[in-house]
């Protein structure tokens, strides 16, 4: 597969190392970086120095130049660049790559390495990727990988009071996403690359506590059609992605118990199933993440995805020779309908974390986060039951997908990014129920409003039956200005998809408001097949229900006004 998407992706490469971007789509300061570890990966694993008549060594060289000349410096593709440079040898006399530069690209790239910068957020693991390189490929005598490592943590420890990783640099904080699992992979596979393997065997131990917070969360995050990570930006094909590689590395390293290999193999086969069958142009053979029905993460380009999806198949090639797959079926216990809150982070300012939910019978598993969104609120990182092929929404798209929305003057508020006294836990009949108070309402901007409201949401999971109730108050007489409450219908993709993968029955969502003080009206559906706006990571959406008040509502304080919404999905399995 490594092969078959460098084939198709390698005459990308220009002769001056940059790379031509796919048609409607314009080239990130970082491709070339990607492009020289991916090559590097290819060379480790399989020691060839061609491919389809296209000679490895010298596009490494080039890509590598181009990255090393980019101005300004993008520091995470030059953190790539120097592994992609580390993997062809980690001695200058003997690297095919270094005896290609040019001494105008070698001592620059010598002056880039010992540019020291410094992150609060997942750009400080290529800080570490950078410190690696430049003392295992002799550039500099002090080696600070063990000191960046430990700075890394510290940062970790000081925004999670759980030991994930916040990907936010300021507002609200709290950014736990994707980039987490990324970070400790890149790590990881950097440490993979040090010239004094003691260095390694030293800071495994500390990676560890780390990796496992998030190993130990996939047996319950991963869907039982092999849907990974779901939540926050640039999930999608790096969803699956990332999460394959952690557990791979986990393998590797021992840190998943003999007693619970057989549960991870099960989780990885899947996993890998869906990246395969989901993104993979089977017929030509390369990552197709982006067309009529689907997109990705904004900034994500299609060249990006295809030569890290190849440097990542590579490294799971020569992973899968050491942690010995069993072959044949391995044992798996039959799925149970499980509710588990994973805690973030819990402080007396805020609490965050993600609720699982799967329900055995119907096969439907959601995942509602409850994180800050960084820079820019989407819909990806907002608290509802995400579940691509029943509960969908629009990525890269603001909307108020499942949650109430109001606005007062120029304010939006949402009950998203935070909450106080998460609480998680059993009701009646086997239900499960999730709940948090905001005791401040917050803008989409994450800007808190001190003194204007108060809201309380609880979810409801009964089966495949969920419910949910938003009970506001306000804390003086105000107008409310403007209510929604939105829905997103969707498909799977009509090409690429799992068979068995979760879609909407014909019934659809079977929606019915119980409760509605905000006296909202449900709007003409809207069309949007045809609008390029709407595509998901997994397929297209093709209508919006919008429940909405557009004139204004006089709130009094004392009173409480609550939206209470019930769902019973029609949940198919496509073919």
């Amino acid at each position: 597969m490594a092969r078959s998407i460098l084939g198709h992706n390698l005459e990308s490469i220009q002769p001056d190392g940059t790379l031509r971007p796919v048609d409607g789509e314009s080239s990130r300061a970082d491709e070339p970086g990607h492009v020289a570890l991916a090559l590097g990966e290819f060379y480790r694993a399989t020691g060839e120095s061609t491919l389809d008549g296209h000679d490895i060594i010298d596009l490494a060289a080039r890509t590598i130049t181009a990255q090393i000349f980019t101005e300004p410096a993008a520091e995470n593709g030059l953190a790539y660049a120097a592994l992609g440079l580390l993997c062809f040898g980690p001695s200058k006399e003997r690297n095919p790559v270094w005896e290609r530069l040019v001494p105008e690209t070698q001592e620059r790239i010598d002056k880039a390495l010992l540019h020291r910068s410094d992150y609060d957020n997942h750009w400080q693991a290529f800080n570490i990727g950078k410190a690696v390189a430049r003392f295992s490929f002799g550039l500099s005598k002090k080696d600070e990988t063990s000191r960046l490592i430990e700075r890394f943590v510290d940062r970790v420890n000081s925004t999670s009071s759980n030991g994930f990783v916040d990907d936010a640099t300021d507002g609200i904080g709290g950014n736990f996403n994707l980039y987490g699992v990324m970070s400790l992979v890149f790590i990881r596979s950097s440490l993979q690359l040090h010239a004094n393997s003691g260095v390694r065997d030293r800071k495994l131990p500390t990676l560890r506590t780390y990796a496992e917070k998030y190993l130990k969360m996939m047996p319950d995050l991963v869907r039982s059609d092999g849907l990974g990570w779901a939540f926050g930006r640039a999930a999608g094909a790096y969803g699956q992605m990332h999460c394959i590689s952690l557990i791979l590395q986990g393998l590797r390293d021992g840190w998943i118990g003999d007693d619970q290999k057989a549960k991870y193999y099960d989780v990885l086969r899947r996993l890998f199933l869906f990246f395969y069958q989901t993104y993979l142009d089977q017929e030509h053979g390369f990552l197709d993440v982006r067309d009529a029905e689907r997109t990705a993460y904004s900034s994500h380009t299609t060249r990006l995805a295809n030569f890290d999806a190849a440097r990542y198949l590579c490294q799971w090639s020569r992973l899968a020779k050491t942690v010995h797959m069993p072959t044949g079926q391995a044992k798996i216990d039959p799925p149970k309908t499980t509710g588990r809150f994973v805690i973030f982070d819990k402080s007396s300012r805020k609490e965050q974390g993600v609720f699982l939910y799967r329900d055995a019978g119907s096969g439907l598993h959601a995942q509602i986060p409850l994180i800050a969104a960084g820079g820019k609120t989407t819909a990806d990182s907002l608290p509802f039951p995400h579940c691509p092929g029943i509960f969908d929404w629009p990525n890269n798209v603001y909307a108020p997908i499942m949650i109430p929305e109001l606005t007062f003057g120029d304010k939006v508020t949402i009950p998203a990014f935070y909450g106080k006294n998460c609480v998680t836990g059993l009701g009646l009949r086997r239900s499960f129920f999730f709940r948090y108070d905001q005791p401040e309402l917050i803008t989409t901007e994450q800007e808190i409003l001190k003194g204007l409201g108060s809201v309380k949401v609880q979810w409801n999971f009964s089966g495949p039956q969920i419910s949910a109730e938003f009970a506001y108050q306000v804390k003086q007489q105000v107008s409310l200005d403007r209510f929604r409450f939105m829905l997103a219908i969707a498909a799977p993709h009509s090409v690429y998809h799992v068979g068995g993968s979760l879609a909407l029955g014909a019934e659809g969502h079977r929606c019915s408001v119980t409760k509605d003080d905000f006296q909202a009206v449900w709007q003409e559906t809207e069309v949007v097949t045809s609008d390029a706006t709407y595509r998901t990571n997994y397929g297209k959406v093709h209508y919006l229900q919008t429940l909405e008040r557009d004139h204004p509502l006089i709130m009094r304080p004392g009173n409480t006004y609550r939206l209470a919404v019930s769902f019973e999905p029609d949940v198919t399995e496509i073919e």
